[in-house]
């Protein structure tokens, strides 16, 4: 029963434009494009990985759509993708969405990875949805197979074994909410000074924003918020639970990414097999009843029973030290 819950299950995917919008004016400081890759809080610094392999270099060429960052030192095990299409507001088109398709495919497998950021390179923009311009140029034909990719990117950002994190310092519209909506935790940025977060939801051909978001706030007041086209400050939409976490924004224009940041490394201590199958059990048992999440739950704990990593970490409270994991 428990392995037939995990092996089939899935979700439907509906059709929603969401608009998050953030007010985050970054002075011209924060758009600086070079810095160390060991230093996370730099906007240039860049480890980009291919299927085949790793390769690193010490700075990101402009035309990097997808800036990928392996950090290092006390944040080793987290990893940072960066929307980086200034001219287009990091609107998804073809080339990002295939993008970021192969840099989640790398990390699923990654046994190294323990966390994900997902942010913008781009001063006061996170997504602006996709990409319009280049829609319009599309044939009739083409449109459909574009919303399925788009669709099908953000369900494998979803279903990254590892925790997710958004981190948003800027507008997110349409599919750029929807992205956000895929991570497992939302941080936003947002300042009296600056700017309120807003939320505004309008139906059109989506990736899934119908199906995240009764998921994440309630149906009914999914409903009610799609329904209304109603906007919502920020602390309105951390109350209800469309973020997680809302942060002044500071001068640098980066402060949701900083907050996420530290919530990711709380996660680095903890053992990486738990925290994957914890994720797991979580998603699966959230689409089926009680009885059947309970089984799943079992399921996911007994993979956890013989690996190193548990015996590491009885062994390591035993001992009254840190655990040494190896995600094995």
């Amino acid at each position: 029963m428990a392995a037939a819950a995990l092996g089939g299950l899935g979700l439907l995917r509906g059709r929603l434009r969401l608009r998050l919008r953030l007010g985050a004016s970054s002075p011209s400081s924060s758009s600086s494009s070079s810095s160390s890759s060991s230093s996370p809080l730099g906007r240039g610094a860049v480890a980009a990985r291919a299927a085949s392999g790793r390769s690193y270099g010490s700075e990101a060429r402009e035309e990097e759509e997808l800036r990928v960052r392996y950090l290092d030192d006390e944040h080793k095990g987290i990893v940072v993708l960066g929307l980086n299409r200034s001219h287009a507001k990091n609107a998804l088109n073809k080339n990002l969405l295939k993008m970021m398709s192969k840099a989640v495919d790398a990390l699923k497998s990654d046994k190294k990875v323990r966390t994900v950021i997902f942010r913008s390179e781009v001063p006061g923009i996170f997504c602006a949805g996709a990409d319009l311009k280049e829609r319009a140029k599309m044939h009739s034909s083409e449109v459909g197979s574009f919303v399925s990719k788009a669709r099908a990117t953000i369900n494998e950002m979803a279903n990254l074994p590892v925790p997710t994190i958004a981190a948003i310092d800027g507008t997110a519209l349409g599919g750029g909410l929807e992205l956000a909506l895929a991570c497992d935790i939302r941080v936003a940025a947002s300042s009296a000074k600056m700017g309120l977060v807003e939320t505004k939801l309008a139906i059109i051909p989506g990736a899934g924003g119908t199906q995240r978001l009764p998921r994440t706030i309630g149906v009914s007041l999914a409903k009610e918020l799609i329904f209304s086209a109603r906007i919502v400050d920020g602390e309105e939409a951390k109350s209800i639970g469309l973020i997680s976490h809302v942060v002044e924004q500071n001068e640098a224009g980066d402060a949701a990414y900083r907050r996420a940041l530290a919530l990711a490394r709380e996660f680095l201590p903890q053992g990486p097999v738990a925290m994957r199958v914890a994720k797991l059990a979580i998603n699966q048992g959230m689409e089926v009843d009680l009885v059947t999440g309970l089984a799943i739950e079992e399921a996911c704990y007994a993979q956890t029973i013989p690996t190193k990593d548990r015996i590491e970490g009885l062994l390591a409270f035993k001992e009254k030290r840190p655990p040494r994991y190896k995600g094995e």
